[in-house]
């Protein structure tokens, strides 16, 4: 039962925490479209500092990954979650952001194929092939409303059109998402010879890149300058007996919280990782990114046509068919009805 509590626990804490923490990046990103050094930075350092008070406890607990198999992982995650978020800079519009996030199932099928001569069945191939004509869909339609979405402050005059800038920015979530599903294998083959050890994990590959943010610093510093500047929100603090307004940026309030969100949404789905099966896993992020983008669209307004919705669904619709849901579904409800009748045995007896 303890189990089954921390796993549905895992399971709200994601969709908590990813969804809220979507919320909070277009908000920023609303403000300032190119703070994805910002935004990476800040997750980094926050979630560093929680693994080396109570992961590492100040260093005094010896990994038990060994520090030069890190290294390939830091660089690897590093380098998606920069991609990432730096995307935003290049008029990357936040619905297509995470449709196309969502195509990691054909990027760690190309990567299998290539690195590890993986074989895969019809369905798979299928489910694939739908997945890619989503996202491809979804790329063509936005491709045709492209805006300059940098911040004021920073526009400069360019002779490459906001259509050259979107295109980099696609590119830049390719080769993210090509970075990730080799994170993946990498990951796999870590954990079979380690064993999995996920809060060990989640401190050294946020501690261990965080020298690599000095090759950002101005970006970064530009960016916390907007932030800092931005529309100010006031807060009554709740003191007995004092009346108190603390007053901040809001950019900033919201960085706090993505921040937080974070570091709820990326620890939960570690957590789900090693205690439930791939095919829940699948269906909890799966939804959970549906959840988000319906969101996105409704609340934020996002311009969304037919063409967005049939890529969206192919998308999503292709992850299931992947993870071959529906015959697991159905094979796990077979199993509970044969084993339903000997539970009314045992209770006669």
């Amino acid at each position: 039962m303890a189990l089954n509590m921390k796993a549905l626990l895992a399971m709200i804490l994601v969709f908590v925490g990813c969804c809220s923490n979507v919320v909070f990046l277009e908000l920023i990103i609303k403000i300032d479209p190119g703070a994805g050094n910002l935004i990476t930075f800040s997750q980094f350092v926050f979630i560093a500092l929680e693994g080396l008070i109570f992961t590492s406890k100040f260093f005094t607990v010896k990994p038990k990954i060994a520090f030069k198999d890190y290294v390939m992982l830091v660089v690897l995650f590093f380098g998606a979650n920069v991609c990432n978020n730096y995307a935003f800079n290049f008029n990357i519009p936040m619905p297509l952001h995470m449709i196309f996030r969502s195509g990691s199932l054909m990027a760690n099928m190309i990567m299998g194929i290539i690195l590890l001569k993986k074989r895969y069945n019809l369905r798979q191939y299928s489910s694939v092939a739908m997945i890619t004509v989503g996202i491809i869909l979804c790329t063509l339609v936005s491709s045709g409303d492209v805006k300059d979405n940098t911040h004021p402050t920073l526009k400069v005059d360019t002779s490459f059109s906001d259509f050259f800038w979107w295109s980099v920015g696609i590119a830049l979530l390719t080769i993210a998402l090509l970075v990730t599903a080799y994170m993946g294998i990498y990951q796999e083959v870590i954990y079979k010879r380690y064993g999995k050890h996920p809060n060990e994990a989640l401190f050294y590959t946020h501690m261990l890149p965080l020298p690599g943010f000095l090759i950002m610093a101005s970006n970064i510093a530009q960016h916390w300058s907007i932030a800092v500047s931005s529309e100010a929100v006031a807060v009554a603090m709740p003191v007995p007996g004092v009346s108190w307004t603390l007053s901040f940026p809001l950019m900033l309030f919201y960085l706090l919280c993505n921040v937080v969100t974070q570091y709820i949404c990326i620890s939960s789905v570690y957590v789900l990782t090693t205690e439930c099966a791939s095919l829940t896993v699948t269906l909890v992020v799966t939804l959970r990114k549906f959840v988000s983008l319906l969101f996105s669209i409704i609340y934020f307004r996002n311009p969304f046509t037919l063409s967005h919705w049939l890529g969206t669904i192919l998308v999503f619709f292709g992850t299931v068919l992947f993870a071959d849901v529906l015959n697991q579904l159905w094979a796990a409800y077979q199993l509970r009805r044969k084993a339903e009748p000997q539970a009314v045995e045992y209770s006669r007896i």
